[in-house]
């Protein structure tokens, strides 16, 4: 494999991490609009998903790195999708909580959930390490998804 900046899992991590964190950022205040929402069952602390999204950030970016460094027909679809459905990772919070809008952010939810998944397989045919790396971020988003109808039905 050539030779690049992109070979190292440490500018993997911080491109992932960063998008969240630019997310993050442009969506406003998202602790407080979470303190003011009625919340369904299951709901977690507000504090916990910065933690809980930090590490699903650091899986993702590893996961890619793997697969970046993979060598197989998949490899540029796999990354490919990788990029889509982190740019809808990316929206999600923005439109819920700068905008308000949680049956649009459900809809970009489910399209998440599909996307993530093909990613998996994706993944899985270049470097299984890699998809089940992948494994906790869809096992989380799926429990967002649960989460964001909940409270666009109570909100």
């Amino acid at each position: 494999m050539k030779s690049s900046i992109w070979n190292t899992p440490f500018l993997w991590i911080a491109f992932v991490l960063g998008v969240g964190w630019l997310s993050g950022f442009l969506s406003g205040d998202i602790s407080g609009v979470y303190a003011l929402l009625e919340k369904p069952p299951l709901s977690p602390p507000g504090q916990i998903f910065p933690v809980v999204w930090t590490i699903l950030y650091l899986l993702m970016g590893i996961a890619a790195w793997l697969v970046s460094r993979s060598e197989g027909p998949c490899r540029g679809p796999a990354l490919f999708w990788f990029f889509v459905q982190l740019a809808l990772n990316f929206s999600w919070s923005i439109v819920f909580f700068r905008f308000g809008l949680h049956w649009a952010a459900l809809a970009i939810l489910v399209l998440l959930d599909i996307l993530v998944i093909h990613t998996i397989r994706l993944f899985r045919k270049q470097n299984p390490t890699a998809a089940w790396l992948m494994v906790p971020y869809l096992l989380w988003i799926l429990f967002a998804t649960y989460l964001n109808a909940a409270l666009a039905l109570l909100n």
